[in-house]
């Protein structure tokens, strides 16, 4: 039995002390080998990382995914039709938000779950956990480098090519590094009212501009409710990896939700976010498709004419930024959470905490701003990101979790057959994503350099 006021207060502080850096104990719960000041670090660090509410959390979320997504929609429409794009965009949005609810149930049921890397561990044990790690970094990776390319793209058409594509790369890059500084989500929820705004501007400016330019047109476009004439299997493939890429919200909720101080209200989010991308997808790539036809271009902001592009393009610059900063600080805080694990400096919040922060960001971005050199086609490089990652991150492996971790009962019982059954059709599609989607990117990236479609990588020449 505790003695006075003050062993409690002992005690709850060794309770909040990482269970890593406790050493053995006395019978009021001193902490030996703890100083003062780490109990403080780690107190108020675990405070700093615990303020995410769910309303917060959506803002997060919508702002992580309502970014590149939507400007590739129309492109893919133009290749699937008006059928196959609106089936698309509303099919697989309803199976995103149902396995994005799995994996809120996983992070509820295993609290100590903090990235998807760990939940990869449950159902791999330390196979799944390295498989998972090495994916999440390089999917995560890719998104920054997306955006990195899609600012090169709009700073480009902002100053009409005034610039070499590499200089504008790397100014792309430096902003995208300056947004990731700040390690909470948080302080991220601030920015996000800017960066829905902005994306939400954009969409609209690119929908006007295109419809009064088919007015005055005073022609039909020459839309379809089906598929164009003569597609491939690859270009169709690559038009559904890049609705995948737009629903890839999933990737980033396990590290979303552990800054939750009530995680169980994640549900409210995941149905504010999953609704508002089916709508906003289905009318940009809709609307747009419409009044454009089948020279939509990708991404979406280049349809609205030379001088409207310029300010689709501009008032897009904060969720192009900002949503790709975002990413950036999921996959750094990964990786130095996972460097000091146990250690107060995986808080960020002593020097070195801050200095190795600021390198690893450093480093992320780097990589990015390579990866969006390299392959200098928007399309492409979304569709091969969504095949190799997005694919488990939003369907196969939700539907194993399912299995392995959630369910509870025989997998062919009267309560669980239903289930069951759902999540090997979301295994399945997941896997052909996988198998077909790399396969079509592939060959797509190929055959766009042996045509000359597309500049040179590392090289000074303009976007097409």
């Amino acid at each position: 039995m505790l003695k006075s006021k003050g062993d409690e207060k002992m005690l709850e502080a060794t309770r909040s002390v990482p269970r890593e850096l406790q050493s053995s104990t006395e019978a009021v719960g001193q902490v030996k080998d703890v100083s003062d000041l780490e109990k403080q670090k780690t107190e108020a660090g675990a405070a700093h990382f615990r303020r995410l509410g769910w309303k917060r959390l959506t803002i997060v979320m919508i702002v992580e995914a309502i970014a590149l997504g939507s400007l590739s929609m129309p492109s893919a429409f133009a290749t699937l039709g008006m059928v196959g794009g609106v089936l698309c965009c509303v099919g697989l949005g309803l199976i995103a938000i149902y396995t994005s609810y799995v994996v809120g149930q996983v992070k509820i049921k295993f609290p100590e779950v903090q990235h998807y890397a760990d939940a990869g561990r449950l159902i791999m044990g330390r196979f799944g956990y390295e498989l998972v790690g090495v994916m999440f970094v390089l999917q995560l990776v890719f998104l920054v480098g997306s955006h990195c390319l899609t600012g090169t793209i709009a700073l480009l058409n902002l100053t009409d090519n005034g610039a070499c594509s590499l200089v504008f790369g790397v100014v792309s890059a430096i902003v995208l590094l300056l947004l990731a500084t700040p390690p909470s989500f948080a302080e991220v929820a601030i920015l996000g009212y800017i960066d829905f705004v902005s994306i939400m501007a954009a969409i609209f400016v690119t929908i006007i501009a295109t419809g009064v330019q088919r007015t005055e047109a005073a022609v039909p476009s020459n839309w379809s409710a089906w598929p164009e004439e003569g597609v491939t299997f690859t270009k169709a493939f690559v038009a559904i990896t890049n609705i995948v890429f737009a629903y890839c919200f999933a990737i980033c909720q396990f590290s979303f939700m552990d800054e939750m101080h009530t995680p169980k209200e994640f549900v409210k989010s995941i149905w504010a976010l999953g609704l508002t991308e089916i709508v906003v997808y289905t009318l940009t790539g809709a609307l747009t498709y419409v009044f454009v036809g089948t020279e939509v271009k990708s991404p979406a902001l280049l349809s609205a004419g030379p001088l409207l592009s310029k300010i689709a393009f501009g008032v897009a610059l904060p969720v192009i930024f900002i949503s790709g900063s975002i990413n950036g600080t999921v996959v750094a805080r990964y990786i130095h959470g996972r460097m000091y694990r146990g250690t107060v400096t995986r808080f960020i919040n002593t020097t070195k905490g801050w200095v190795t922060w600021l390198s690893l960001i450093s480093v992320v971005t780097l990589v990015a701003w390579v990866i969006a050199e390299s392959i200098p086609f928007f399309s492409d490089l979304l569709a091969i990101s969504s095949s190799l990652f997005v694919s488990g991150f939003t369907f196969y492996f939700p539907a194993i979790m399912w299995f392995m971790l959630i369910r509870k009962g025989k997998w062919y019982s009267r309560e669980n057959l239903l289930k069951s059954v759902l999540n090997a059709v979301v295994f399945v599609i997941g896997i052909v994503v996988l198998v077909g989607g790399t396969y079509a990117s592939i060959v797509d990236i190929i055959d766009r350099y042996n045509r000359g479609a597309v500049r040179g990588a590392f090289t000074c020449s303009p976007f097409e």
